[in-house]
């Protein structure tokens, strides 16, 4: 474990030992302060994957255009697909990581909000690992509407990479409710989502 300050904030960094893997690295989306977290704590050779309207995320989201990463349009599903195999292509032949925020939105409350299937896509195209990042507490570094950060502890935890490689596309649902499930288990109450429309805290049907 080792601790940095960013911001005037201390952060606490778990499981570096799997930062360094080849591999998807998927994250939780809380505030601004995880784009500077994941450009910063990301290995060389790793492109980003986000909606096109991250460039209006105050700095950060010109820092990640400038840094070649990559936007899709997400209100285009046909232009969002073909941007998917086009980004596991070149994942593929450039020996690549890939970073992406799962939720592909930020949430306003700090609380995890459902995955979407892009990641779960893109394993099974390129049967790379996936490596789960948990942020803890850069909600309160940065709150929504607010142009101060905020002194607030922060904490990454990088969880052991999950293998793909005989993953079936007929689970895919399945795949993701299991990695949302691992980040449940790992955030905070206050980050947990709440139990709502019959489904529990982990994104299950109760049903």
């Amino acid at each position: 474990m080792m601790k940095m300050w960013i911001l005037g904030n201390p952060i606490t960094i778990e499981g570096s030992e799997f930062s360094n893997t080849r591999a998807i690295y998927i994250c939780n989306h809380a505030s601004p302060v995880d784009i500077f977290l994941i450009m910063w704590l990301i290995p060389k050779g790793t492109v980003g994957i986000a909606k096109k309207e991250i460039i209006w995320y105050p700095l950060f989201g010109q820092i990640y255009v400038l840094a070649n990463h990559l936007r899709i349009d997400r209100s285009n599903p046909s232009a969002a697909i073909e941007s998917i195999k086009e980004t596991s292509q070149a994942i593929v032949k450039k020996n690549l990581s890939l970073i992406i925020f799962p939720e592909g939105t930020r949430s306003k409350t700090g609380r995890l909000l459902p995955f979407k299937k892009g990641f779960i896509h893109i394993a099974l195209q390129t049967r790379l690992p996936i490596v789960p990042m948990v942020l803890r507490g850069t909600h309160l570094a940065w709150r929504k509407n607010s142009l101060r950060v905020r002194p607030a502890p922060l904490t990454v935890k990088y969880l052991p990479p999950i293998k793909t490689d005989d993953w079936e596309a007929e689970k895919i649902n399945h795949y993701v409710e299991m990695i949302h499930a691992l980040y449940v288990d790992h955030l905070p109450e206050s980050q947990k989502p709440l139990v709502s429309n019959g489904r529990d805290a982990g994104g299950r049907s109760n049903s």
